[in-house]
Protein backbone atom coordinates (compact mmCIF):
# COMPACT_ATOMS: atom_id res chain seq x y z
CA UNK A 1 0.00 0.00 0.00
CA UNK A 2 1.31 3.57 -0.45
CA UNK A 3 1.37 5.87 1.66
CA UNK A 4 -0.51 9.17 0.75
CA UNK A 5 1.12 11.89 2.88
CA UNK A 6 -0.02 15.34 3.09
CA UNK A 7 2.24 18.66 3.67
CA UNK A 8 1.34 21.88 4.44
CA UNK A 9 3.51 24.97 2.66
CA UNK A 10 5.99 21.73 1.53
CA UNK A 11 8.23 25.20 -0.39
CA UNK A 12 9.12 27.00 2.85
CA UNK A 13 11.27 26.71 4.57
CA UNK A 14 13.77 25.76 2.03
CA UNK A 15 16.16 23.67 3.91
CA UNK A 16 12.90 21.29 5.13
CA UNK A 17 12.95 20.56 1.27
CA UNK A 18 14.69 17.13 1.72
CA UNK A 19 12.16 15.98 4.05
CA UNK A 20 9.48 15.63 1.64
CA UNK A 21 11.86 14.13 -1.21
CA UNK A 22 13.59 11.36 0.46
CA UNK A 23 10.07 10.79 1.49
CA UNK A 24 8.95 10.18 -2.12
CA UNK A 25 12.04 8.37 -2.85
CA UNK A 26 11.01 5.39 -0.15
CA UNK A 27 8.18 5.42 -1.67
CA UNK A 28 5.40 7.62 0.20
CA UNK A 29 2.67 9.44 -2.23
CA UNK A 30 3.49 13.02 -1.22
CA UNK A 31 0.67 15.77 -1.39
CA UNK A 32 1.08 19.20 -1.26
CA UNK A 33 -1.07 22.04 -0.32
CA UNK A 34 0.62 25.49 -0.63
CA UNK A 35 -0.14 29.42 -1.52
CA UNK A 36 3.35 29.73 -4.07
CA UNK A 37 2.49 28.91 -7.78
CA UNK A 38 3.44 25.62 -9.48
CA UNK A 39 6.10 26.98 -11.21
CA UNK A 40 7.95 28.85 -8.41
CA UNK A 41 8.63 25.75 -6.59
CA UNK A 42 12.06 24.49 -7.10
CA UNK A 43 12.44 21.56 -9.84
CA UNK A 44 13.78 18.83 -7.42
CA UNK A 45 10.14 19.60 -4.83
CA UNK A 46 8.03 19.69 -8.18
CA UNK A 47 9.68 15.65 -9.41
CA UNK A 48 8.84 14.84 -5.56
CA UNK A 49 5.23 16.13 -5.52
CA UNK A 50 2.34 13.21 -6.21
CA UNK A 51 -0.16 16.46 -6.80
CA UNK A 52 -0.05 20.13 -5.80
CA UNK A 53 -3.02 21.68 -4.75
CA UNK A 54 -2.10 25.58 -4.72
CA UNK A 55 -5.03 27.73 -2.46
CA UNK A 56 -5.26 31.37 -2.13
CA UNK A 57 -4.97 31.74 1.54
CA UNK A 58 -3.18 28.93 3.82
CA UNK A 59 -5.03 30.90 6.71
CA UNK A 60 -8.55 29.91 5.42
CA UNK A 61 -9.63 26.66 6.53
CA UNK A 62 -12.30 25.91 4.58
CA UNK A 63 -9.58 26.12 1.50
CA UNK A 64 -7.31 23.45 3.46
CA UNK A 65 -10.14 21.13 3.85
CA UNK A 66 -11.27 21.23 -0.06
CA UNK A 67 -7.62 20.63 -1.05
CA UNK A 68 -7.74 17.31 1.68
CA UNK A 69 -10.95 16.60 0.53
CA UNK A 70 -9.89 16.45 -3.47
CA UNK A 71 -7.05 14.00 -2.13
CA UNK A 72 -8.97 11.77 -0.60
CA UNK A 73 -11.40 11.67 -4.20
CA UNK A 74 -8.80 10.71 -5.85
CA UNK A 75 -6.21 9.12 -4.03
CA UNK A 76 -7.58 7.81 -1.08
CA UNK A 77 -7.42 7.96 2.79
CA UNK A 78 -4.82 10.35 4.01
CA UNK A 79 -2.05 8.52 5.92
CA UNK A 80 -0.26 11.34 7.46
CA UNK A 81 -0.48 15.40 7.85
CA UNK A 82 2.89 16.99 8.54
CA UNK A 83 4.37 20.77 7.88
CA UNK A 84 7.32 20.66 10.72
CA UNK A 85 6.75 24.32 11.08
CA UNK A 86 5.17 25.70 14.27
CA UNK A 87 3.21 27.95 12.65
CA UNK A 88 0.40 25.50 11.11
CA UNK A 89 0.91 23.43 14.28
CA UNK A 90 -3.20 23.96 14.47
CA UNK A 91 -3.91 23.84 11.00
CA UNK A 92 -2.73 20.33 11.19
CA UNK A 93 -4.32 19.63 14.21
CA UNK A 94 -7.79 20.47 12.97
CA UNK A 95 -7.22 18.54 9.02
CA UNK A 96 -6.18 15.49 11.45
CA UNK A 97 -9.27 15.73 13.07
CA UNK A 98 -11.48 16.47 9.69
CA UNK A 99 -9.82 13.54 8.06
CA UNK A 100 -9.50 11.04 10.65
CA UNK A 101 -5.60 11.52 10.59
CA UNK A 102 -2.60 9.73 12.99
CA UNK A 103 -1.49 12.72 15.47
CA UNK A 104 -2.34 14.96 17.33
CA UNK A 105 -5.44 16.01 17.14
CA UNK A 106 -7.64 19.77 18.26
CA UNK A 107 -8.32 17.92 21.63
CA UNK A 108 -4.52 17.84 21.87
CA UNK A 109 -3.29 20.82 20.03
CA UNK A 110 -3.24 23.08 22.97
CA UNK A 111 -1.22 20.92 25.13
CA UNK A 112 1.75 21.68 22.62
CA UNK A 113 0.54 25.43 21.68
CA UNK A 114 -0.37 26.93 25.25
CA UNK A 115 2.61 27.93 26.83
CA UNK A 116 0.44 28.09 30.44
CA UNK A 117 -1.22 24.44 29.35
CA UNK A 118 2.69 23.55 28.83
CA UNK A 119 3.74 24.71 32.41
CA UNK A 120 1.01 22.79 34.06
CA UNK A 121 2.29 19.76 32.27
CA UNK A 122 5.68 20.74 33.48
CA UNK A 123 4.64 20.76 37.15
CA UNK A 124 2.43 17.60 37.08
CA UNK A 125 6.03 15.63 35.98
CA UNK A 126 8.13 17.07 38.49
CA UNK A 127 9.80 19.39 36.33
CA UNK A 128 11.26 23.20 37.59
CA UNK A 129 9.44 26.28 36.04
CA UNK A 130 9.66 29.95 36.27
CA UNK A 131 6.90 30.84 38.83
CA UNK A 132 4.08 33.06 36.83
CA UNK A 133 0.56 33.18 35.57
CA UNK A 134 -1.80 34.44 33.11
CA UNK A 135 -2.67 37.97 33.33
CA UNK A 136 -5.19 39.05 30.48
CA UNK A 137 -5.97 42.32 32.42
CA UNK A 138 -3.59 45.12 33.94
CA UNK A 139 -4.95 43.53 37.08
CA UNK A 140 -4.08 40.27 36.89
CA UNK A 141 -0.62 41.06 35.95
CA UNK A 142 -0.19 42.90 39.33
CA UNK A 143 -1.61 40.27 40.85
CA UNK A 144 0.53 37.76 39.44
CA UNK A 145 3.71 40.40 40.30
CA UNK A 146 3.13 40.44 44.08
CA UNK A 147 4.35 36.67 43.65
CA UNK A 148 7.01 37.19 41.14
CA UNK A 149 8.51 40.91 41.12
CA UNK A 150 9.99 42.66 38.49
CA UNK A 151 11.77 42.18 36.37
CA UNK A 152 9.45 39.82 34.38
CA UNK A 153 8.96 38.34 30.90
CA UNK A 154 5.77 38.89 28.95
CA UNK A 155 4.33 36.85 26.61
CA UNK A 156 1.52 35.87 24.48
CA UNK A 157 0.16 32.58 25.65
CA UNK A 158 -0.48 31.17 21.88
CA UNK A 159 2.25 32.43 19.89
CA UNK A 160 5.57 31.60 17.54
CA UNK A 161 8.58 32.10 18.31
CA UNK A 162 9.73 34.86 20.53
CA UNK A 163 7.34 37.53 18.87
CA UNK A 164 5.57 40.19 21.69
CA UNK A 165 7.83 38.54 24.12
CA UNK A 166 9.37 41.58 26.24
CA UNK A 167 11.02 41.78 29.35
CA UNK A 168 9.39 43.79 31.64
CA UNK A 169 11.78 45.85 34.52
CA UNK A 170 8.95 48.34 36.31
CA UNK A 171 5.64 49.36 37.14
CA UNK A 172 5.83 51.86 34.40
CA UNK A 173 7.08 48.92 31.34
CA UNK A 174 4.31 47.20 33.04
CA UNK A 175 1.43 49.53 32.23
CA UNK A 176 2.81 50.27 28.82
CA UNK A 177 2.41 46.78 28.26
CA UNK A 178 -1.64 46.93 28.74
CA UNK A 179 -1.86 50.15 27.52
CA UNK A 180 0.32 50.07 24.01
CA UNK A 181 -0.07 46.84 22.99
CA UNK A 182 -3.19 44.71 21.36
CA UNK A 183 -5.28 43.11 23.73
CA UNK A 184 -4.01 39.58 24.45
CA UNK A 185 -3.84 36.45 27.15
CA UNK A 186 0.04 37.34 28.22
CA UNK A 187 1.56 35.05 30.39
CA UNK A 188 3.86 36.53 32.78
CA UNK A 189 6.90 34.93 34.39
CA UNK A 190 9.51 35.51 36.11
CA UNK A 191 12.86 36.80 34.40
CA UNK A 192 15.08 33.75 34.94
CA UNK A 193 19.09 34.92 34.75
CA UNK A 194 21.09 31.77 32.89
CA UNK A 195 22.03 30.10 29.77
CA UNK A 196 19.99 28.82 27.33
CA UNK A 197 19.86 25.14 25.75
CA UNK A 198 17.37 22.70 23.52
CA UNK A 199 17.37 19.36 24.23
CA UNK A 200 16.31 18.25 20.41
CA UNK A 201 15.24 14.78 19.15
CA UNK A 202 13.17 12.74 16.98
CA UNK A 203 10.42 9.65 18.45
CA UNK A 204 9.01 7.08 16.85
CA UNK A 205 5.66 5.40 16.83
CA UNK A 206 5.38 4.40 19.90
CA UNK A 207 6.80 7.40 21.48
CA UNK A 208 10.24 6.36 22.29
CA UNK A 209 13.20 8.74 21.42
CA UNK A 210 15.44 7.20 18.95
CA UNK A 211 17.89 10.07 18.15
CA UNK A 212 18.76 12.99 20.38
CA UNK A 213 20.78 16.18 20.48
CA UNK A 214 21.68 19.08 22.71
CA UNK A 215 22.37 22.87 21.79
CA UNK A 216 23.94 25.77 23.66
CA UNK A 217 22.77 29.59 22.80
CA UNK A 218 25.20 32.30 22.80
CA UNK A 219 21.80 34.38 24.57
CA UNK A 220 18.17 33.72 24.68
CA UNK A 221 15.70 34.24 21.84
CA UNK A 222 13.99 37.49 23.44
CA UNK A 223 17.22 39.29 23.79
CA UNK A 224 18.24 38.33 20.17
CA UNK A 225 14.92 39.95 19.11
CA UNK A 226 14.89 42.81 21.20
CA UNK A 227 18.08 44.18 21.38
CA UNK A 228 19.12 42.82 17.65
CA UNK A 229 21.83 41.36 18.72
CA UNK A 230 24.05 38.38 16.75
CA UNK A 231 23.17 34.74 17.72
CA UNK A 232 25.01 31.67 17.32
CA UNK A 233 24.24 27.75 18.56
CA UNK A 234 26.49 24.81 18.55
CA UNK A 235 25.85 21.04 19.46
CA UNK A 236 27.07 19.29 22.54
CA UNK A 237 29.16 16.32 21.82
CA UNK A 238 28.44 15.45 25.86
CA UNK A 239 24.86 15.88 27.23
CA UNK A 240 24.70 17.37 30.75
CA UNK A 241 22.79 13.97 32.40
CA UNK A 242 20.51 16.41 34.37
CA UNK A 243 19.73 17.88 30.15
CA UNK A 244 19.35 14.57 29.07
CA UNK A 245 17.01 13.35 32.13
CA UNK A 246 14.64 16.79 32.12
CA UNK A 247 14.36 16.16 28.09
CA UNK A 248 13.07 12.54 28.44
CA UNK A 249 10.88 13.22 31.32
CA UNK A 250 9.48 16.33 29.07
CA UNK A 251 8.83 13.75 26.27
CA UNK A 252 7.09 11.39 28.37
CA UNK A 253 4.98 13.44 29.73
CA UNK A 254 3.81 15.48 26.88
CA UNK A 255 2.92 11.39 25.25
CA UNK A 256 3.81 12.72 21.79
CA UNK A 257 4.22 9.88 18.86
CA UNK A 258 6.34 9.91 15.43
CA UNK A 259 7.23 13.46 15.85
CA UNK A 260 9.97 15.72 16.43
CA UNK A 261 10.85 18.31 19.24
CA UNK A 262 12.53 21.04 20.55
CA UNK A 263 12.78 21.45 24.08
CA UNK A 264 14.07 24.63 25.80
CA UNK A 265 15.91 25.25 29.53
CA UNK A 266 17.56 27.60 30.84
CA UNK A 267 20.51 26.83 33.34
CA UNK A 268 20.78 29.17 36.28
CA UNK A 269 24.26 30.27 37.92
CA UNK A 270 23.44 28.07 40.76
CA UNK A 271 23.53 25.21 37.80
CA UNK A 272 20.08 24.26 38.55
CA UNK A 273 17.90 23.93 35.24
CA UNK A 274 13.86 25.64 34.51
CA UNK A 275 12.01 24.84 31.51
CA UNK A 276 11.40 27.27 29.14
CA UNK A 277 9.12 26.17 26.83
CA UNK A 278 8.05 22.78 24.36
CA UNK A 279 8.17 22.61 20.41
CA UNK A 280 6.41 19.47 19.27
CA UNK A 281 8.13 20.12 15.81
CA UNK A 282 11.01 19.48 14.06
CA UNK A 283 13.15 22.81 15.31
CA UNK A 284 13.82 26.20 13.18
CA UNK A 285 16.26 27.56 11.66
CA UNK A 286 19.07 25.39 10.36
CA UNK A 287 18.70 23.32 13.42
CA UNK A 288 18.20 20.02 11.40
CA UNK A 289 21.29 20.79 9.31
CA UNK A 290 23.36 20.73 12.43
CA UNK A 291 22.23 17.05 13.08
CA UNK A 292 23.28 16.31 9.84
CA UNK A 293 26.60 17.73 10.20
CA UNK A 294 27.37 16.65 13.76
CA UNK A 295 27.07 13.13 13.09
CA UNK A 296 27.12 12.13 9.53
CA UNK A 297 24.19 11.45 9.27
CA UNK A 298 20.95 12.45 6.97
CA UNK A 299 17.60 13.46 9.27
CA UNK A 300 15.40 14.14 6.79
CA UNK A 301 15.68 10.67 5.50
CA UNK A 302 15.80 8.96 8.43
CA UNK A 303 12.56 10.52 9.27
CA UNK A 304 11.14 8.80 6.20
CA UNK A 305 12.53 5.60 7.66
CA UNK A 306 10.26 6.53 10.96
CA UNK A 307 7.46 7.40 9.40
CA UNK A 308 7.30 4.44 6.96
CA UNK A 309 9.00 2.02 8.76
CA UNK A 310 9.17 2.76 12.35
CA UNK A 311 13.31 2.52 12.47
CA UNK A 312 16.33 4.91 12.79
CA UNK A 313 19.58 3.40 10.64
CA UNK A 314 22.02 5.88 11.78
CA UNK A 315 24.24 5.21 13.65
CA UNK A 316 24.64 8.64 16.29
CA UNK A 317 27.94 9.25 17.74
CA UNK A 318 28.91 12.87 18.06
CA UNK A 319 32.08 13.46 16.15
CA UNK A 320 31.67 17.22 15.75
CA UNK A 321 30.33 20.26 17.47
CA UNK A 322 28.30 21.36 14.71
CA UNK A 323 27.76 25.44 14.89
CA UNK A 324 25.14 27.46 13.35
CA UNK A 325 26.21 31.54 13.46
CA UNK A 326 24.09 34.37 12.45
CA UNK A 327 25.38 37.50 10.55
CA UNK A 328 23.19 40.83 10.47
CA UNK A 329 23.58 43.96 8.10
CA UNK A 330 27.16 45.16 10.01
CA UNK A 331 30.41 46.32 8.78
CA UNK A 332 32.22 43.09 9.30
CA UNK A 333 36.22 42.81 9.89
CA UNK A 334 36.24 39.86 7.22
CA UNK A 335 33.73 39.76 4.09
CA UNK A 336 32.17 36.74 3.09
CA UNK A 337 35.19 35.53 -0.02
CA UNK A 338 37.60 36.67 3.34
CA UNK A 339 35.75 34.68 6.00
CA UNK A 340 35.31 31.68 3.42
CA UNK A 341 39.51 31.34 3.01
CA UNK A 342 39.86 31.68 6.82
CA UNK A 343 38.03 28.75 7.78
CA UNK A 344 38.92 26.16 5.16
CA UNK A 345 36.75 23.01 5.31
CA UNK A 346 35.35 23.81 8.73
CA UNK A 347 32.93 25.76 6.61
CA UNK A 348 30.51 23.08 5.33
CA UNK A 349 27.66 25.25 4.55
CA UNK A 350 26.34 29.10 4.00
CA UNK A 351 23.08 30.37 2.79
CA UNK A 352 21.39 33.43 2.77
CA UNK A 353 18.67 33.21 5.51
CA UNK A 354 14.67 34.24 4.74
CA UNK A 355 13.65 37.72 5.36
CA UNK A 356 10.91 36.36 7.90
CA UNK A 357 13.49 34.79 10.02
CA UNK A 358 16.62 37.72 9.57
CA UNK A 359 15.55 39.53 13.59
CA UNK A 360 16.67 35.79 15.20
CA UNK A 361 18.82 34.13 12.35
CA UNK A 362 20.41 36.70 10.59
CA UNK A 363 20.84 37.70 7.22
CA UNK A 364 23.56 35.08 6.30
CA UNK A 365 23.96 31.76 8.06
CA UNK A 366 27.17 30.08 8.43
CA UNK A 367 27.56 25.92 9.59
CA UNK A 368 30.52 25.19 10.75
CA UNK A 369 32.24 22.03 12.23
CA UNK A 370 35.15 20.77 14.23
CA UNK A 371 35.91 18.39 17.23
CA UNK A 372 36.78 20.52 19.76
CA UNK A 373 34.72 23.53 21.15
CA UNK A 374 37.42 26.43 22.02
CA UNK A 375 38.53 25.93 17.99
CA UNK A 376 34.65 26.52 16.90
CA UNK A 377 34.00 29.32 19.26
CA UNK A 378 37.46 30.97 17.82
CA UNK A 379 35.39 30.50 14.79
CA UNK A 380 32.65 32.23 15.76
CA UNK A 381 34.48 35.35 16.36
CA UNK A 382 36.09 35.47 13.12
CA UNK A 383 32.41 35.28 11.32
CA UNK A 384 30.72 37.73 13.43
CA UNK A 385 34.20 40.16 14.12
CA UNK A 386 33.05 43.68 13.95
Amino acid sequence: MTLNVVCLSPHFPPNFEPFWLHLQAQGARVLGIGDSPWENLSPALQNSLGEYYRVANMDDQSQLEQACEHFVEKWGPLHWLESHNEYWLEREALLRTRFAIPGVSSAQIMDIKSKSRMKEIYRQAGIPVAPGGLAPTLEAAQAVIANTGFPLVAKPDIGVGAARTYRISCETELKSLYTEQAPENWLLEQYIDGELYSFDGLVNQQGEIIFYAAHHFSQGIMDTVNEDQQMFYYSLRDIPAELEDLGRRTVAAFGIRMRFFHLEFFRQPDGQWVALEVNMRAPGGLTTDLFNYANDIDIYREWGNVLLHNRFDSPVTRPYHACYVGRKQRPYRLNHEALKSALGSALVHDTPIPEIFHKVMGHHGYIIRHPELPEVLRMVSLIQGI
